[in-house]
């Protein structure tokens, strides 16, 4: 043996014998243990909290040395919204845009950026050592996933559970699509309170209302006040001319009206506010919009908007609409406000409430069986205290916008009729006539569903789309790892998603891994300098290594915090067990290893070593990754190396056979135990000890006699 371990010179070529030989398929005949790989966004290289997913090889690896039939079904997701933006960019990077190219080219085009992203995050899945069934890989594209999404969202429609609805959306109109409140991100912002003066029609009076929002004014159809404020009990149902457009409109009273905020009075411009939309909705109110999708001014039918605001963005028209204002002298003065703004959480674009026609799911049924599979403990979530915030999120759970307006992505199978406007859902497939009036002239719906909506049904549509027998074996499946930020977005969906499509529980344990920080807590981005590349840290250190510090020292649903130190810290371990190995077969050109008078100090290892096999199965089957590696960790390095290799120097000296034996024997056990924690340099040295058979196929270790 050389007298360094370089992982470069043995990594590749171990997955590589892995993945050729079908040591990473089930077998068929034992107990079956799953995991579905959260699917990595396939359009850009693995960022270091993708090689979190060593929790599932831990479990994989653990599981399949436990003889059971384990399957770890790899795959890739499409992210809509998400890889749209991502190509938008590398197009801006070249002079073009997404307005260069018609909806047939754009897609094609994006199809090609993703599978050539997609090839490369795969090679980095497997540079990690992820024994993933490669040939049971899924992508969220694939048309027999598509066809299953099609599938569930006609069910869904078909069980009154789908609608279609005009409503406010959070749109982003930079990006061009609208967001889930889930997907906006909260500003805290020191903005303004302008104090605007509304006359009251055949008098001299005027009321005086405070917004944040002037350039809205023209969208205004009517004034509001608490029924019980004294301050405008005679005022209610009087008429109000609307600065600027000289337009009728009435005060009306709502006990949803904070008398506490400004004046007491507000504005109502349903169009443009989501609290503004309700009360309108109550009182049947008009809708005038009159900021477009691309954030500019517009005409609303019926509306009188200045001509010279028209086609000016928000924030000039606000400034245009001040002038005038104080000009007319209605604007009474402006004040310092503290508020919170929806923003954009990729372009960080002030999001505009706007009337969008869209799909929406009904929530609240799906819901309720999502809730008591996890009471009942059908489902486990863990850290426990994670069930009271997914119970309050599905407790409270609004109805979901599941209409995206981009072009990467399953596009919705609903039409409509251009006679009788209705629509005609379809399980992905163009009708021959509309399903109302039988008119043949039919028009697909533009959006594709979001993406939450796909990938919610990843569990049972990889499953049923795989192998023959595979759903009915490892449905539900075993283990949902991911990380707690995605608990609404992802887990819950998927859990009322999975009961609704087929009537079972999608898994059976939810595990919330740590999330990755910078060695001072700080969440990791490219800004702030602070991004460690996994790929990089491989070809420094080793995937073991990496892996290593990924899981020592931390627990579920906490933070992480991580450094090239840390690093570079488990390389020195990987270190230890070569020189162990090496030491052992130096000795073994002199000892045949041999059990014969085992020693007090030979019996004392061994009882350690019993001690250990017991305590890390235990901690793995519950879980406990970090103090697995920590007793694993101690135990090789000093009890092993430091404490029993020193002691037993005189009897090698001697050529004792049974030290060397028990030395092989504990050290052999040990990578067993190491193996799916740290599996390259365990294999490699499991076979240089003489072992035939691959270790990633050996029995887990039973304690020793």
């Amino acid at each position: 043996m050389e007298k360094q371990y370089n992982h470069k010179d043995f990594e590749e070529k171990i997955y590589s014998e892995w993945e050729s030989s079908g040591t990473f398929k089930p077998n068929s005949s034992k107990k079956p243990f799953c995991i579905i790989l959260p699917p990595p966004n396939a359009n850009a290289d693995l960022h270091l909290g993708h090689a979190m997913y060593v929790v599932e090889d831990i479990l994989i690896r653990f599981h399949r040395m436990l003889g059971d039939s384990t399957l770890w079904l790899p795959g890739a997701d499409h992210a809509g919204f998400e890889t749209q933006y991502v190509y938008e960019k590398k197009l801006a990077r070249e002079g073009k845009s997404r307005f260069d190219f018609n909806r047939d080219t754009l897609y094609k085009n994006i199809w090609d950026f993703v599978h050539q992203n997609k090839t490369k995050m795969e090679n980095q899945l497997k540079r990690l050592g992820f024994s993933l069934d490669w040939s049971r890989e899924k992508f969220t594209l694939d048309p027999d996933i598509v066809k299953i999404v099609w599938n569930t969202f006609k069910k869904l429609y078909d069980d009154g559970l789908v609608y279609r609805g005009k409503r406010l959306v959070n749109y982003c109109t930079n990006c061009g699509t609208s967001f889930s409140d889930l997907e906006t991100t909260h500003l805290e912002v020191d903005a303004k309170l302008w104090f605007i003066k509304y006359p009251i029609k055949n008098s001299k009076e005027y009321i005086t209302v405070a917004t944040t929002r002037p350039e809205t004014i023209l969208g205004d159809v009517a004034v509001a006040v608490h029924p019980n404020d004294k301050r405008y009990r005679n005022f209610i149902g009087k008429i109000l001319l609307l600065p600027l457009a000289n337009r009728e409109i009435p005060i009306v009273s709502d006990k949803a009206v904070d008398q506490k905020f400004g004046t007491g009075a507000v504005k109502i411009t349903p169009a443009h506010d989501e609290n503004d939309w309700n009360l309108g909705q109550r009182h049947k109110l008009k809708v005038f919009q009159i900021i477009s999708f691309d954030g500019k001014i517009i005409q609303s039918e019926d509306n009188l908007v200045p001509d010279e605001l028209v086609g000016l963005y928000v924030s000039k028209a606000r400034r245009l609409v001040l002038e005038k204002l104080t000009q007319l002298n209605l604007l009474e003065k402006e004040t310092n406000h503290h508020m919170v703004l929806a923003k954009c959480y990729k372009c960080n674009t002030t999001l505009q409430p706007l009337p969008l026609p869209q799909w929406f799911i009904k929530a609240a049924p799906l819901a309720k069986p999502a809730i008591k599979a996890v009471r009942l403990h059908r489902i486990n979530i863990i850290p426990k205290r994670f069930e009271k915030v997914y119970f309050n999120w599905l407790e409270n759970i609004h109805d979901w916008n599941i209409s995206r307006q981009v072009v990467w992505g399953i596009r919705i199978p609903a039409w409509q009729c251009a006679k009788c406007a209705e629509w005609t859902i379809t399980s992905g497939q163009k009708p021959d006539n509309c399903q109302h009036c039988s008119h043949q002239n039919l028009k697909q719906d533009t959006d594709t569903f979001d993406t939450w909506f796909s990938s919610g049904q990843w569990p049972f549509a990889t499953l049923q789309t795989g192998e023959s027998g595979d759903f009915e074996k490892f449905c539900p499946t075993t283990v949902m790892d991911t990380m707690w930020d995605i608990l609404f977005f992802w887990v819950a969906r998927m859990i009322m998603l999975g009961i609704y499509k087929t009537g079972k529980i999608p898994f059976k344990t939810v595990y919330l891994h740590s999330r990755v920080t910078d060695a001072k807590g700080q969440k990791m981005s490219k800004s702030k300098g602070n991004v460690i590349n996994p790929i990089e840290m491989i070809d420094k250190y080793g995937a073991d290594a990496l892996r290593l510090s990924l899981i020592f020292g931390t627990s579920a649903g906490t933070d992480l915090r991580m450094s090239e130190d840390k690093i570079r810290g488990f390389r020195n371990f990987t270190n230890k067990l070569w020189n162990i190995t090496r030491f052992i077969k130096i000795n073994e050109e002199n000892i045949a290893p041999k059990k014969e008078k085992l020693q007090p100090e030979d019996r004392e290892i061994i009882k350690k070593l019993n001690i250990l096999i017991t305590k890390t199965t235990k901690d793995l089957e519950n879980y406990n990754f970090s103090q697995a590696s920590q007793d694993l960790y101690q135990f090789v390095w000093h009890e092993v190396a430091d404490k029993y290799l020193e002691s037993i120097k005189t009897r090698l000296a001697d050529k004792d056979k049974t030290a060397l034996w028990a030395l092989k024997e504990v050290f052999i056990t040990s990578l067993k135990l190491l193996h799916p924690l740290v599996p390259f340099i365990t294999e490699l040295l499991w076979q240089k000890l003489g072992n035939k058979q691959k270790l990633i196929t050996s029995s887990w270790p039973k304690t020793k006699v």
